[in-house]
């Protein structure tokens, strides 16, 4: 395995996607987005999604040259049309207005449809936070889970992030997938041909499996049991019901290339924190991520993945031969 810089690992995905069917804009983006996931240690999402995002792209499945438009239909109300494209630029486009909205209006909201695979939700929340906002956000994806006591895969593995700034270090950022593990990690087990451990995940009939395969055909096992799936609800309500995406059991899978646009939403909440907590309301955020970091043992949700981000950083990221081989075939 051979280590690269991550401007370098951008190029490279960079040209693979303009290779296959996408506009320099959104190749940019996207690879900005998976570069920022292996940044973050989620390998999941970041260079083990360049063959199946190129694929659909390649099919139509993905519109790669899509322009996502957003409508302020209110003063802290934003609606983002995705244009069944990347979801990254219009993540981008929100990046771009929700701030101002919410520092305007001490809260705001932007609704993205049509959209695809957000990737790591936390790092996303961690620039709104970086601005100064606390930010919140609720991903629908393709159907993975069944309802508690159910057999059937109604809700996505529903991703909800959060992230909050403080007055001293890097921001707090809590990034969960309602699955007991992210779904990514079971496509990275399958790409590398390994095993995933009992418990992971379900086979079509309901029995515990350990080859990603039929894991792929079965549904996830979710976080906290009926809790998990209660979480996922509010999420299939949140990203999907509510703004018109369509719910996990009507999307598509973000892995392959058949059949139509995924269409799933996301909805970001963002707050200004001094409009209801004054001026010294980052100190107090700093506060309790102090009494975290003072317990032996215990550590702040995000500040291992800024610092794991700084390693790779400064030591560049590695990238098996077969993988990087294999992004640039792609579009050849």
């Amino acid at each position: 395995m051979d280590t690269f810089t991550a401007d370098q690992v951008h190029v490279l995905v960079r040209d693979a996607f303009m290779r296959c069917d996408t506009s320099a804009s959104n190749a940019d983006s996207v690879a900005t987005a998976l570069v920022a996931a292996e940044l973050a240690g989620q390998t999941g999402h970041g260079l083990r999604r360049v063959t199946s995002y190129c694929g659909q792209s390649l099919s139509g499945k993905v519109n790669g040259h899509a322009t996502p438009s957003a409508e302020k239909v209110a003063a802290g109300t934003l609606k983002i049309d995705a244009a069944n494209g990347f979801a990254y630029p219009a993540l981008d486009l929100m990046q771009d207005l929700l701030p101002d909205m919410a520092r305007q209006c001490g809260i705001a909201i932007a609704g993205i449809s049509r959209s695809h695979h957000c990737g790591v939700a936390g790092v996303i929340m961690e620039k709104l936070a970086d601005a100064g906002l606390v930010a919140l956000m609720f991903a629908n994806t393709p159907g993975a889970m069944a309802p508690w006591g159910g057999n059937k895969a109604l809700f996505g593995t529903n991703p909800i992030a959060f992230a909050a700034p403080q007055s001293k270090g890097g921001a707090i950022v809590v990034d969960v997938s309602l699955s007991k593990v992210a779904r990514g990690k079971i496509m990275a087990a399958k790409q590398k041909g390994e095993a995933i451990p009992e418990g992971w995940a379900l086979g079509p009939d309901g029995e515990a499996v350990t080859d990603p395969n039929i894991a792929l055909q079965g549904t996830m096992v979710p976080l906290g049991d009926a809790k998990g799936t209660a979480l996922a609800l509010m999420v299939e309500l949140m990203a999907a019901s509510l703004i018109g995406a369509n719910t996990a059991d009507k999307a598509s899978s973000f892995f392959d290339a058949e059949g139509p646009a995924p269409g799933v939403g996301q909805t970001v909440i963002a707050i200004d924190p001094t409009k209801i907590g004054g001026e010294n309301v980052l100190d107090r955020f700093a506060d309790m991520a102090d009494s975290i970091a003072a317990q032996s043992g215990a550590r702040v949700p995000g500040h291992r993945r800024q610092q794991l981000k700084q390693e790779l950083m400064a030591n560049g990221i590695g990238i098996p031969a077969d993988l990087k081989a294999e992004i640039e075939a792609l579009g050849k």
